[in-house]
């Protein structure tokens, strides 16, 4: 089997052209037509997630309006449903077949053994096959830096993570902001929990009560659809009036959906982009398996949101560029495991 490598962000822009856009599930492109077909196969978070998958999706919303390249979602309702939907993909002539999460790594492992042929790409995942590229992102380094904001922002010295599922990806998540917050407020405390699910906000709203209840006033859920709970009773609570709570979203900038008076700041992560960019080599005729990117700070692959601006302080965003400063020239290790 082929040994996977790395590529930088930089010669992966240095071979694809980034496009930009969102839409329905169907081909409303401009004019342009494309003979290309793209898949994506969702986690059980779902595509309207608002988050992760959404973020995806809407990256190939764009190529298809832009590019007139075909574009199509199977959503997972379970795992079981993972390795039949990315092969029904390939079943139907797919020119690649993307995998959104890291859940969905065995079932891409077993279909890529199964499809030599078959283009296949994952995000949060390693697949070390010949036809698949994978992507990943060094999450703590962006969820550092949102600590940050959440240990100089806190009025009650306790904040909170809630994560999805257990796995590497969410705990890159959970140690970056630990590390973040006790970096600037050793005597914050930080309660670090996990829902056990991508897909329930009702699960997300009653952790969050209980968080908000017992003095929490800033949550950071890494949760995907589950975290949805999460705006939704910080939004009741602000609303009704009383002590002002914050969340911090995650993986796109969730003040667009929900709001400047609900959402602090975001960790974004160009998910939209890694997923244009690889899927513009399938256009190109430039697309390789067996290759795996990682992007981090240095890459502008993750980071804060320009709307930050709203809530956090330019003193606070001055701290926060000096510690993103420490963590790309290497000061800075963020732990990860």
């Amino acid at each position: 089997m082929k040994k996977a490598f790395k590529l930088s962000l930089v010669m992966l822009l240095a071979m694809t052209v980034i496009l930009a856009g969102c839409g329905k599930n169907e081909n409303s492109n401009t004019g342009a037509k494309s003979d290309i077909k793209v898949g994506m196969v969702t986690d059980v978070g779902g595509v309207n997630d608002k988050s992760f998958n959404q973020s995806a999706w809407e990256a190939l919303e764009g190529l298809n309006k832009e590019a007139g390249v075909e574009v199509k979602y199977l959503q997972s309702k379970s795992n079981a449903d993972y390795q039949p939907n990315l092969n029904q993909f390939i079943k139907d002539g797919y020119n690649l077949t993307w995998a959104i999460g890291f859940d969905l790594g065995d079932a891409l492992g077993k279909v890529a053994k199964d499809n030599p042929d078959a283009n296949l790409a994952i995000i949060d995942s390693v697949v070390d096959a010949p036809n698949v590229q994978s992507v990943t992102f060094s999450e703590n380094e962006g969820s550092f830096l949102v600590g940050v904001v959440a240990g100089l922002t806190t009025k009650t010295n306790k904040v909170a993570f809630i994560g999805g599922m257990e796995s590497p990806v969410i705990k890159r998540f959970e140690l970056g902001f630990t590390a973040g917050v006790k970096a600037v407020n050793p005597d914050a405390k930080v309660t670090n929990t996990y829902a056990g699910a991508y897909d329930k906000p009702d699960i997300g709203k009653s952790m969050a009560t209980t968080l908000y209840d017992d003095g929490n006033d800033i949550i950071f859920p890494a949760a995907g659809a589950t975290g949805n709970g999460v705006f939704n009773e910080a939004t009741s609570r602000n609303k009704a009036g009383g002590e002002k709570v914050w969340v911090i979203g995650v993986d796109k900038d969730q003040s667009i959906e929900f709001g400047d008076d609900v959402t602090l700041t975001s960790m974004v992560k160009r998910v939209d982009e890694a997923v244009k960019m690889v899927s513009q080599q399938v256009i190109d005729g430039t697309f390789a398996g067996g290759k795996t990117t990682v992007l981090g700070l240095k890459d502008n692959g993750v980071g804060l949101p320009e709307t930050s601006k709203a809530n956090v302080s330019e003193e606070i965003l001055a701290k926060v560029e000096e510690f993103k400063k420490q963590i790309i020239d290497g000061t800075i290790t963020v732990p990860a495991e």
